[in-house]
């Protein structure tokens, strides 16, 4: 059978940010794929797969909403005191950057510049300094506009949550890892603490109602239903924080870090209110130029690929790195976006519809290594789609 796949060599260097690594092809033919490649020609040029049929984007998560200034209860209650200043002078902080508007502020003394979603105090700021410690972190609304950042040159790298070991995976990052063409260049693991906040003064069983993000309450599940708090979701930690105490709710209180509490002036309720003791987040590190992989040191690969249906296609996909003693860290399957369903023919009830789904996968395994280059040249005799996300060092 004929090969559905062309090469083209494309010119990574800049302004040109869409570039990513191969997107390999489905190939039917028997033999492993060579995936050995001149690394200092790969710096220069990177090499795309044109699918006959590209993999659509999948589903993506709808946004919490945020609340405005009053709170469900109303104005009056929402509202018992005129709005306080905050501990720090709004305009020192940083303006968040939106996927509208990515206008960009003035490096600041030629420091790495690091994209983060939220606003000053969240956890994605921590996790970002944590991984570059001297950098300069830029807020952004969104994880869309944080991608964006990334890919018109206005931030160097993104740092974004991927997964947490309570609430579990990030599925919309899953989503904008394949509709954007950024490499995964590293991962960083951060221990989350979440703290009660509230104004000065306010105790906590004054406290009515919460706000804070999604993945927060789900983390803090236990705690919350003890103190029969209503909740309001926000579109991450910190800010929940600064609507407490821009709004002056003193019947309101905030889930976020005690970085936060610092920062808009709030006090410390009650610390590490979270379900398990060991609530750790993964972050990925996102670039527009992907790590030469090496040989020096552990290597973790990412990849994403749809399978054609099949008995047992999925076992034999996963098969590929077992065969080669190649250890799996995760898997993740998506609903694609534009194409859902698949029409399989029955002979016996007519025609049967199946959910299509995208797989990401991450090995521990470089790509330097010969064995991950055949368990990919295996896996292309089932995938319709594979594409390599990233290669980078495994943060043990």
């Amino acid at each position: 059978m004929a090969l559905k796949t062309g090469l083209i060599w494309g010119s990574a260097t800049p302004p040109h940010p869409h570039l990513g690594l191969a997107d390999l092809g489905g190939r039917r033919a028997g033999r492993a794929l060579n995936l050995r490649f001149d690394f200092e020609r790969f710096r220069k040029w990177e090499c795309l797969a044109v699918l006959g049929q590209r993999a659509t984007i999948p589903v993506e998560d709808e946004k919490p909403l945020r609340p405005g200034v009053e709170s469900p209860g109303g104005a009056d209650e929402a509202k018992e005191t005129e709005p306080r200043a905050f501990h720090r002078d709004l305009n020192s902080l940083p303006r968040p950057l939106s996927a509208t508007d990515p206008s960009s502020s003035p490096s600041n003394g030629g420091k790495v510049r690091v994209a983060y979603q939220g606003a000053p105090g969240a956890y994605s700021e921590e996790a970002a300094m944590k991984a570059y410690p001297k950098c300069e972190a830029v807020p952004c609304d969104d994880f869309e506009a944080a991608f964006k950042a990334v890919e018109l040159w206005l931030v160097e790298k993104a740092v974004l949550p991927i997964e947490n070991s309570v609430g579990g995976s990030i599925h919309r990052n899953y989503d904008l890892l394949l509709g954007h063409r950024l490499h995964i260049v590293g991962e960083v693991q951060m221990v989350v603490n979440h703290c009660l906040l509230g104004l000065p003064g306010v105790r906590k069983d004054e406290l009515k109602r919460v706000l804070s993000h999604p993945q927060a309450f789900a983390q803090c599940d236990m705690t919350l239903n003890e103190l029969g708090l209503l909740r309001i979701s926000t579109e991450d930690t910190a800010g929940a924080a600064q609507i407490v105490a821009s709004d002056g709710l003193k019947n309101t209180g905030a889930i976020a870090s005690a970085r936060a509490a610092v920062i808009y002036g709030l006090n410390i309720l009650e610390e590490k209110i979270q379900d398990d003791c060991d609530n750790i987040t993964r972050f990925l590190i996102l670039a527009r130029e992907p790590i030469i992989p090496g040989l020096e040191r552990p290597y973790k690969t990412s990849i994403v690929f749809s399978l054609d249906e099949g008995p047992g296609v999925l076992f034999k996909a996963l098969a590929v790195f077992a065969l080669r003693d190649i250890s799996l860290s995760k898997i993740e399957s998506r609903p694609q976006r534009k194409r859902p369903l698949r029409i399989v023919d029955d002979s016996n009830k007519g025609s049967a519809k199946y959910f299509d789904y995208l797989f990401y996968i991450d090995f521990e395994a470089s790509m330097a290594e010969p064995r991950a280059q055949y368990a990919l040249g295996h896996l292309q005799e089932f995938a319709r789609f594979l594409r390599v996300l990233g290669c980078y060092p495994i943060n043990r």
